[in-house]
């Protein structure tokens, strides 16, 4: 039903129909290039990269604390601490999760940098596609 009580004609839902499968074949088709991925796999590469990042923070008083502890110079202890923080920053800047949220077990790079031959489109099996014919004759 669309509105107030209406029904939709068969053409209607048959658009709504194929539509939608249109839809879903171009989302699988972007999950499939690397270009989508499930929100539950997103925020999981994120919660990865966060631990990641809170571990090594956590571990920069341990590390420089003792180092730090001797020292009297304030601009000496200052930097420092941002010498360890960068050290940080650019280990957490080439860190992998452990998860792919793209699910990328095609690796596309390959399909994307073919060497200009095509293969042959596979061969078809001579079926028909579509609603199948009506068999039935009508009879007066």
């Amino acid at each position: 039903m669309t509105e107030a009580g209406s029904f939709l004609t068969y053409d209607e839902a048959r658009t709504r129909k194929v539509a939608a499968e249109a839809e879903i074949a171009e989302l699988d088709l972007a999950k499939i290039r690397g270009e989508l991925a499930p929100v539950s796999e997103v925020v999981k590469a994120w919660e990865d990269v966060l631990a990641a990042m809170k571990a090594k923070l956590l571990a920069l008083p341990t590390k420089v604390g003792p180092a730090l502890s001797a020292e009297d110079d304030a601009a000496v202890i200052q930097s420092r601490l941002e010498e360890e923080i960068k050290e940080c920053l650019d280990e957490l800047s080439n860190y992998e999760p452990l998860s792919d949220p793209t699910g990328a077990s095609i690796v596309t790079s390959e399909l994307e940098e073919g060497d200009g031959d095509t293969e042959a489109p596979a061969k078809t099996n001579g079926k028909r596609v579509g609603r199948p014919k009506k068999t039935t004759k009508l009879t007066k």
